[in-house]
């Protein structure tokens, strides 16, 4: 491989690490501050390491056991907003800062530890089919409660105090504070509009730092680094100051109690959920713009692995970060390196800038989570209002919205999970299971019959029903299923229910169809199954199922049938076996002349080529011609039954018609002499005339117009089974 093709990779994968960080890190220290803030003034610093530290861990574990190229992860918005409400709740209730911290540690990380279980379990590829209101209302709820909980940063009120009450008392804003939030908020929006070479959350922070240095000018007070709750204050920056942290950390984490686990399961658990479905969305845009095809399972372990190995260091969890893997991309990045090199770079910065670091205004943090919390929130969703049938998803987003923003983001995570549900029965129950009906005198089997046995089959045709079913088959739809079927009790005999469209059953469904196969058994008539799919998409086995709870069982009023021909072809039989009809398969032999007669030919059309027509005898279950081997004959039932069979997948085959004395069969081969299409079966001993077409060629110029005559009875013959095909290609898109 030429040297610059490897160099490219290796380029790419720095700048587009470095940019990344870039962008991610301001927002990590903006996320760590958020979440100290509540716990006291003295502890914004802490957060501002932590949200480095998350940086760090999160780039250099995740990326480097996950399989996603260039994708960054960092500390995120879901993950601040969900601890953010937690440590609020932990300061009203009175615990102490350093409990708090180990009870945000013990969230963070029993999250990677289940998002590592969703990963070995396979759910990552469950998770993206959260219901889109869901996770609207939950990301929109996360943006608002990020604004909130920004604004009184914003606005420079004493520590501890809400958003209503810094309302309600804007005696207590610092001017200072507005002032820099506010340019730093113009800035995050305008900044893009002139310039995408730096990251727009890095213009606005130096922004708000020399507003803030500017605004020392004439209040000196604001120059002063310890005890000004406006700015993140000292951080340290050796590399001893740091580990020291690290170590006190550790040490905190002895502390555990394992009774926590029932406080800390379920924000963990919202927490995980989150910040998987951040990821793998991410990543489906990543696969969308590199054609790339990233492994759910694998990276929901690899976040789990460095969620973990971010709280053990006293960092930040997070999750596959959007933005920053957007200009990761565009930057240059080509493997999941440019994601180890980004953790590395937050490092290195803080070592580096922990200085600077201490001067950033908290107001300009803030203001950087402003805008990243309103444009979390779905505003396309406000659409959803003005359409009728799509009025109560958005009536979902507001309430999960509500639920975020009144009670708790943990409230609103099991209203969304119960949401959804409703959403799915919802739209299940919407759907209808019956596909159609069709009355027995419009549907027939492939059976080739004669005009008196289709005269009794169109007369008792109100006996049969055939009914398809599809979709899903559970308690919601069971009483749509009775609905449908019930009306068939009594005015009908054979009840036929096709189940090839069935997506699921439970037992709900099947207590009704049991109850159906009582009553119609009570009045004599039957319940008849066929095409009963193999497998479920859920991976259940249907027709073990129905036999295990004694559906379908062989009783003399419960059938199944592999097919659906195969169920009219006895139910067929059984009508005219009542109508006292007796067929004349096992009749006499038939003569040419006797064909001719049947079949509605001309005279003399088969017997003038009675010389180069031969006489065959097929016993029972023998095949008269199979698929795929070369022949020309035309053969002519003169008794016996025949069956044409059309090769599927292995053993599965589709009955294409059933022939018996007076038909004939080969009319494929015989008109283009390719070779043969299906296979043709003895069902009982079958004696035929075949006339070959080889023969015919060679003697056809001397027979005059008895070819014609021949042809012309063959097309006449397929138009015939066409238009009965037709009627019920008919009945069937009814």
């Amino acid at each position: 491989m030429e040297p610059d093709k490897v160099a490219r990779p290796w380029t790419g994968d720095l700048w587009g690490g470095m940019a990344s960080m870039l962008v991610a890190l301001p927002s990590a220290i903006a996320f760590g501050v958020t979440i100290f803030s509540p716990l006291g003034a003295g502890y914004a610093a802490q957060g501002a390491i932590a949200g480095i530290l998350g940086t760090t861990a999160l780039g250099l574990i995740a990326s480097s056991f996950g399989g996603t190229d260039r994708l960054i992860t960092a500390p995120c918005a879901p993950a601040a907003a969900v601890l953010t409400a937690v440590a609020i709740g932990l300061v009203q209730s009175g615990v102490q800062p350093e409990a708090c911290i180990l009870m945000l540690v013990l969230i963070a990380l029993l999250a990677g530890a289940i998002q590592i279980g969703l990963g070995a379990a396979g759910i990552g590829r469950l998770i993206k089919f959260i219901p889109y209101p869901v996770v609207s209302g939950y990301l929109s709820g996360v943006g608002l409660t990020i604004i909130g909980s920004q604004l009184p940063s914003v606005f420079g009120t004493p520590k501890g105090m809400g958003l209503w009450e810094a309302i309600q008392h804007p005696g207590d804003w610092r001017w200072q504070s507005t002032l820099v939030g506010v340019a730093v908020v113009v800035s995050m929006v305008t900044v893009p509009r002139i310039t995408r070479i730096v990251p727009a959350a890095i213009i606005s922070m130096v922004i708000g730092v020399l507003l803030y240095f500017g605004l020392g000018i004439v209040d000196p007070g604001l120059w002063v680094s310890h005890g000004n709750p406006l700015i993140v204050g000292p951080l340290g920056g050796s590399d001893m100051h740091l580990l020291d942290a690290v170590m006190q950390h550790v040490k905190a984490l002895r502390a555990w109690d394992p009774t926590l686990l029932v406080q800390i399961f379920l924000p963990a658990l919202t927490l995980a959920a989150l910040l998987s479905i951040d990821t793998l969305k991410t990543c489906v845009v990543l696969d969308a713009m590199t054609s790339s095809h990233h492994n759910p399972s694998r990276e929901l372990i690899a976040q789990g692995l460095g969620n973990i190995g971010s709280a053990l260091i006293g960092g930040v969890p997070g999750a596959g970060q959007m933005g920053a893997s957007m200009v990761n991309l565009s930057s240059g990045a080509y493997t999941r390196r440019s994601g180890v090199i980004e953790g590395a770079f937050s490092l290195i910065a803080f070592l580096l800038l922990a200085p600077l670091v201490a001067w950033i205004p908290i107001a300009a943090l803030g203001g950087i989570l402003l805008v990243v919390g309103y444009r979390m929130i779905d505003q396309h969703s406000l659409e959803f209002f003005r359409t009728k049938s799509t009025r109560f998803d958005f009536l979902v987003i507001v309430a999960v919205i509500v639920t975020a923003l009144t009670v708790s983001l943990i409230a609103a995570s099991g209203v969304g999970i119960v949401l959804a549900i409703i959403l799915y029965l919802r739209e299940q129950m919407r759907s209808t299971v019956l596909r159609h009906k069709v009355e027995g005198s419009s549907v027939f089997s492939k059976v080739v019959r004669h005009e008196q046995e289709l005269s009794i089959l169109i007369r008792n045709g109100s006996k049969t029903v055939v009914v398809e079913l599809q979709g899903s088959l559970f308690f919601g739809t069971a009483n749509q299923l009775f609905q449908a079927l019930e009306p068939e009790i009594g005015p009908r005999t054979y009840v036929i229910l096709n189940m090839r469209r069935v997506q699921s059953i439970d037992l709900t469904a099947t207590h009704v169809l049991e109850q159906i196969k009582d009553r119609l058994e009570s009045a004599g008539a039957y319940l008849i199954f066929t095409e009963i799919p193999y497998g479920l998409p859920s991976g259940l086995k249907m027709k073990r199922y129905l036999r295990e709870v004694g559906l379908v069982r062989d009783t003399a009023k419960a059938l199944a049938f592999r097919q659906l021909d195969y169920a009219l072809e006895w139910v067929e039989a059984q009508l005219l076996k009542e109508a006292a009809y007796v067929g004349e398969d096992n009749g006499p032999l038939l003569e040419l002349p006797e064909l001719e007669t049947l079949l509605g030919w001309k005279p003399g059309t088969l017997t003038a080529l009675e010389p180069i027509i031969e006489k065959i005898h097929i016993p029972t279950g023998k095949k008269l011609f199979e698929a795929g081997t070369p022949g020309d004959e035309l053969l002519f039932i003169r008794r016996g039954t025949v069956r044409v069979e059309l090769p599927i997948h292995k053993k599965n085959t589709w009955h294409i018609g059933t022939f018996g004395r007076g038909d004939f069969i080969g009319e494929m081969g015989f008109l283009d002499s390719t070779r043969r299409s299906a296979d043709a079966i003895a069902m009982i001993d079958a004696d035929c005339f075949m006339l070959s077409r080889t023969r015919f060629n060679q003697v056809a110029e001397q027979y005059g117009a008895t070819g014609s005559y021949l042809f012309e009875g063959i097309a006449k013959v397929l138009a015939m089974r066409l238009r009965v095909t037709n009627k019920e290609l008919r009945t069937l898109r009814a």
